[in-house]
């Protein structure tokens, strides 16, 4: 029997098409280079979707318009964003959740310490380890053919058609192909080209952790570029966070993420501030903090607290550094000294206190120091104090293949009428840097679920895809 839609990878956005081409009456086969228990990709650590909705919903509070999702995505990318894509996914965002449902995703409100997403953000019910596994269940269910431990290394491609693709030395023939194997984070060689040597002559990449899998090896998008693929995107953007420095190299997910940055001061190893550290609201910032952090000496930072913080962000895995005085932290942290208490009181005395709001954006700010801190800005006066080591944390590389609002891979500005691609592949036709919480599933689901119908679309007849909707 042919094989109408060959889906290469295993997490959101390929199960995503996996589930719609099946939906539409497609054979379907779906290729998840990573073994079983480590079935996903990064999906498994995510915890929320970024939605856009009008009015309040189930578990969403108020309304989080379009425009207003738009201008949120607008300015954490600088405008490197193409804005008919983007806002393709922002308005799918607010329609996927009941076929999201009807494939066993469960939703909850947002968690506690999750500053700022209870309006914005639909979270899962048991995280995106729980999300996947419903996606697969329900794969399995509609009889799309699953394959683990099934890497794909090279592609045969025609005149920008697909024919067929390789694993392990065995060609897989397929009328359609949907490419959803993620970016080329885990690809330390690649990563180290990306950001090259620094003008201190350190390699910043060798530095980096990476928060999700170590299966995204970017061997297929490599495998494009040199096909002739159209790319966008820049090789040194990513969804890349500061976390604690003691994670392990590979999938530390989520419970890595330092989340009080906003609620005191981040130095380097120089004992010097770098950076805004109240700029806007976490959710909006976090994920610039990683590449903060590799552009300083050594690619390492502190974020250090008083214990006016204590309770209200979401506690990290490990123990922080604790000190009842601040020369006392700076000697546990091998940080100068003289140096560290001169940044300290300076902040200190420039913070002009008002009415401290976490929840707004509040007036509490610096005057006379730089970098400022804009909002949030309390003296660090009340003991103890805790500090975090952090590190860059990379999650998804941003270095994709161009499409259009139809999913399609693009040769020579021609898009093909059979190779379609989904999620952290193209995830920089919407993101050409920064990122706001959630929006990486966002892109995933939109564009998963399109190049599944277009997928099916392209390997069957319309009286086909009705006669095997009907038998499926």
């Amino acid at each position: 029997m042919s094989l109408d839609v060959l889906v290469i990878g295993g997490g959101n956005a390929a199960l995503c098409a996996a589930l719609m081409a099946r939906e539409a009456g497609a054979s379907v086969m779906l290729l998840e280079a990573a073994p079983k228990a480590w079935r996903g990709g990064n999906s498994m650590h995510t915890r929320n979707l970024r939605c856009m909705h009008d009015a309040p919903q189930d578990v969403l509070e108020d309304a989080y318009p379009e425009e207003e999702f738009w201008q949120d995505l607008l300015k954490v990318t600088g405008g490197l964003t193409d804005e008919h894509l983007a806002r393709l996914v922002i308005r799918a965002s607010s329609s996927c959740r009941p076929w999201m449902a009807k494939h066993g995703v469960r939703f909850q409100p947002s968690l506690s310490g999750t500053l700022s997403l209870s309006r914005t953000n639909a979270f899962f019910m048991g995280g995106g380890k729980a999300l996947v596994n419903a996606y697969y269940r329900s794969a399995e269910r509609l009889g799309v053919q699953i394959r683990y431990e099934a890497p794909v290394d090279r592609l045969d491609i025609e005149d920008g058609r697909f024919k067929a693709a390789y694993v392990n030395g065995e060609r897989i023939q397929a009328r359609v192909c949907v490419l959803a194997a993620g970016g080329f984070e885990s690809n330390r060689e690649w990563l180290r080209e990306a950001w090259g040597q620094n003008e201190r002559g350190e390699w910043p990449a060798d530095n980096f952790l990476i928060r999700g899998t170590r299966y995204n090896q970017g061997v297929l998008l490599r495998h494009m570029m040199e096909q002739g693929a159209d790319m966008i995107g820049d090789p040194s953007q990513s969804h890349c966070v500061a976390i604690d420095a003691r994670a392990p190299e590979y999938d530390g997910g989520i419970c890595t993420r330092i989340d009080c940055v906003s609620l005191g001061v981040v130095v380097n190893q120089e004992a010097r501030r770098f950076y805004d550290e109240g700029e806007d609201f976490w959710p909006k910032r976090y994920a610039i903090w990683g590449r903060l952090v590799a552009q300083q000496p050594g690619q390492i930072g502190y974020s250090i607290i008083d214990s006016k913080a204590t309770g209200r962000f979401m506690p990290p895995v490990f123990e922080g550094v604790r000190a009842d005085s601040l020369p006392e932290l700076a000697g546990k942290l091998g940080l100068d000294e003289a140096t560290f208490m001169q940044t300290m009181n300076t902040y200190n005395a420039a913070c002009r206190v008002g009415s401290f709001d976490h929840t707004v954006l509040d007036d509490c700010h610096t005057e006379g120091v730089s970098p400022a801190k804009t909002h949030w800005a309390l003296p660090l006066d009340t003991p103890p104090f805790t500090a975090y080591a952090v590190r860059p944390g990379v999650t998804f590389t941003y270095l994709g293949l161009k499409v259009n609002d139809q999913a399609a891979v693009h040769f020579g500005g021609r898009p093909s009428d059979n190779l379609f691609v989904a999620g952290e592949m193209m995830a920089g036709n919407v993101l050409g840097k920064g990122y706001t919480a959630g929006v990486g599933m966002s892109i995933g689901t939109a564009f998963g679920r399109i190049a599944g119908a277009q997928a099916a679309r392209a390997a069957l007849t319309p009286q086909q895809m009705e006669t095997q909707r009907a038998a499926a």
